[in-house]
């Protein structure tokens, strides 16, 4: 807690103020006859504008996959990784991936989820390369579990990643196509947690 000198000051002086006070007697007009107490007019305080409570958007195409909000983590071969992604706004979803191996930043990336031309597109962004964007191909269900799956725009690896919303938590990651001629495939299961303190949250 704060000290506040000034406090200890007039606190000291006081005492001082006091005795001051009752060695000077006070006029006899004063002491049989005191001032009538003078009751001071209410003022009017006009309360501060409440700031409008954030909502998030549960319109336009991307209001399916706003689920994505908040942290996750996940490791794969002894490669820890999360993503973090913020709340649906404008049409738009930014979130950013961070990979750790042995305690050291393997990789990181910048993510996007957006509305472009009517469509959507999940963009990957990694610093000093080009941007790989994936077109929304489809929405599927399996096993009460929803897939959302974007397609490269591109001739390249991967053709498509998809997010997989699973139950109590959980979220899964493919990542596939061809890579020198052969299929590859990588699920990257996800736990939600909380963002600061890392616990995980079973929904």
């Amino acid at each position: 807690m704060k000290s506040f000198p000034f406090i200890k000051n007039v606190s000291l002086l006081l005492p001082i103020v006091l005795l001051g006070a009752c060695a000077q007697p006070l006029p006899k007009s004063e002491e049989t006859n005191p001032p009538p107490a003078v009751e001071a007019a209410p003022v009017a305080v006009e309360e501060a504008p409440q700031p409008a409570e954030s909502k998030q958007e549960t319109a336009g195409p991307l209001a399916s996959l706003a689920w994505l909000d908040g942290c996750w983590k996940g490791s794969v071969n002894k490669r820890d990784y999360r993503e973090h992604w913020l709340p649906l706004r404008g049409e738009m979803m930014l979130g950013v991936s961070h990979t750790v191996l042995g305690g050291k930043t393997q990789d990181y990336q910048f993510l996007r989820m957006e509305v472009r031309d009517d469509a959507m597109y999940y963009v990957i962004a990694a610093p000093g390369e080009k941007e790989y964007r994936f077109r929304f191909s489809g929405e599927t269900t399996d096993q009460d579990n929803t897939i959302y799956t974007f397609a490269n725009v591109e001739d390249a690896f991967p053709q498509t990643v998809s997010y997989r919303k699973g139950k109590e938590g959980w979220m899964y990651i493919t990542v596939e196509g061809k890579l020198n001629g052969a299929d590859r495939k990588v699920i990257y299961p996800a736990r939600r947690i909380d963002c600061g303190s890392g616990e995980v949250l079973d929904k």
